[in-house]
């Protein structure tokens, strides 16, 4: 019978004492996951701002980025580069 209060008593406190250490190991792993979840969404962040970024970027070269949107200071090779691209495009669709 002393075995068994005895090896109750050594659990219990083994159980008292390490109970910082535990605490400590599932606050880092929650700390981990929702890490790793909130890099997973930076990065999904940063792919549509560069998405974005790049067709901003390409309204802007196009039409001068001025706001409002200026269509009439237009360089010529817009002009032409739209041109041949609406030739391409009705090409494409007659073969």
């Amino acid at each position: 019978m002393e075995s068994r209060s005895t090896t109750t008593v050594v659990v219990v406190l083994l159980i008292v004492f390490t109970f910082p250490i535990w605490v400590g190991i599932a606050g880092g792993l929650f700390g981990l996951i929702v890490g790793l979840i909130g890099g997973v969404v930076g990065i999904i962040g940063g792919v549509i701002g560069a998405i974005g970024g790049l067709i901003g970027g390409l309204f802007s070269w196009a039409f001068n980025g001025h706001w409002p949107f200026g269509f009439f200071h237009v360089h010529t090779l817009t002009i032409v580069l739209i041109a041949i691209i609406i030739v391409l495009i009705s090409r494409s669709r007659k073969i």
